[in-house]
């Protein structure tokens, strides 16, 4: 790794990686997302928690990441069905993230995550856990919940549209950014620029099926897996007309900026440039 982000890790004040997925990876080939899950919690010495509070069917689809960890070498495998806030308040709960090293979200509904999980001891251990290192995984659902604001709902394969997108907080892992899931796939590009027409010092990130981002300690990101990310930078814009007036009306903005990038890409989330890795 560059000189320059080895210095900044050093300087950061988490030393967890984050490894953000589009939703629908590779479970049965080379599996080369969960793969990379696998190697930097601690390959065959890895302690995985998988938490499936945001589906519902946490046994079959726990069982599923189980049977597919356990096939790329790990044999700590936990499945965590945290259901109620009660839950995420226990100790016992609290204790297995903390001892993880690394934390997998699944797919299924984000607002059972963040509802569920904020301000109790499980979220507490969890940060700190990502404070001390451990590995921060999601999925989809799981995926959107790893920013400070996360997309809730908003239109599929439709043209931007002013006042459309519902946002809420998330878990707040990574900060300055919106992320979207099965972006390409659902045709979310629009509900995506909405989203950073309303937020323009932010960064959109949208990512594809079976790809992932893995975010370094110091903010700066590499792809991974077969298809591609989108960032949607705002602070190049220079008029939209995004306001509660005639709320159905379609998007208008201007220069805003856009970059598509797949596997020996990255981006620096700092000083918002791609990189190219090799």
């Amino acid at each position: 790794m560059d000189e320059k982000f080895e210095k900044r890790n050093e300087d950061h004040e988490h030393k967890g990686n984050l490894i953000i997925i589009g939703g629908a990876e590779d479970k049965k080939g080379e599996s080369e997302i969960l793969e990379e899950v696998v190697q930097i919690s601690g390959g065959g010495k890895a302690h995985l928690v998988v938490v499936t509070t945001a589906t519902e069917q946490p046994e079959a689809v726990g069982r599923e990441y189980k049977k597919v960890f356990s096939r790329l070498g790990v044999k700590d495998v936990h499945l965590l069905n945290i259901d109620s806030r009660d839950e995420a308040n226990s100790e016992e709960n609290a204790r297995k993230l903390l001892n993880a090293t690394g934390v997998f979200f699944t797919g299924g509904d984000q607002l059972r995550i963040t509802s569920i999980l904020a301000g109790t001891k499980a979220y507490e251990a969890l940060h700190m856990s990502f404070r001390n290192g451990t590995v921060i995984v999601g999925t989809s659902a799981g995926a959107s919940v790893m920013s400070n604001t996360m997309i809730v709902e908003g239109n599929n394969n439709d043209p931007a549209r002013k006042c459309t997108l519902k946002m809420a907080p998330g878990l707040n892992f990574l900060d300055g950014v919106i992320i979207d899931q099965h972006f390409d796939q659902r045709g979310r590009f629009g509900r995506l620029l909405c989203g950073v027409a309303e937020n323009p010092g932010i960064l959109g990130i949208g990512i594809d099926e079976d790809t992932a981002i893995r975010v370094y300690p110091d903010d700066h990101f590499k792809v991974v897996g077969s298809n591609a990310v989108t960032v949607i930078d705002g602070k190049t814009i220079k008029s939209s007309n995004v306001s509660e007036l005639k709320p159905d009306e379609i998007l208008a903005i201007t220069n805003v900026t856009v970059h598509v990038l797949s596997q020996g890409y990255g981006f620096d989330l700092k000083v918002r440039e791609v990189l190219r890795l090799h």
